[in-house]
């Protein structure tokens, strides 16, 4: 069976446990650490004041070649650590370094607007052919 389709979170989203063990998420940031011998990343995204850390098991995508301080775009599955945060279990890690971070994003937020509208707009034609049914 297929993951489910992973979602955008932004890091802090990812650490505040907006994200459930087992969903399928992307998220980004600059990778700040790496450890060969964990197959452990650490992503880090800087919001409002506070930096945001994201650890990525590597394991799926190995070999893998870090460039220490470039933006990467990870996308994988949220499983619970044992230290109490969460680790993204990465299906697949791209260096994305010279991205517009800041444009990155707003394009995240007009994303969740559209697929917000969308489904509220879903949400109105079945209670309309609900309606309709039942009259």
């Amino acid at each position: 069976m297929l993951p489910a389709p992973a979602i955008f979170h932004f890091p802090w989203e990812v650490q505040s446990g907006k994200a459930k063990e087992g969903d399928s998420v992307k998220t980004f940031g600059r990778l700040l650490t790496y450890q060969a011998e964990e197959s452990r990343a650490t992503l880090a995204a800087q919001h409002a004041a506070t930096q945001h850390q994201v650890v990525v098991q590597t394991t799926f995508v190995e070999p893998f070649e870090p460039i220490i301080g470039a933006q990467y775009l990870v996308l994988g599955e949220i499983e619970n650590a044992e230290s109490g945060g969460v680790i993204v279990h990465a299906r697949v890690l791209n260096c994305v370094d010279g991205v517009n971070v800041a444009l990155l994003q707003k394009a995240i937020n007009v994303q969740r607007t559209y697929f917000e509208e969308r489904a509220v707009g879903n949400c109105d034609i079945a209670t309309v052919a609900h309606k309709s049914a039942s009259s």
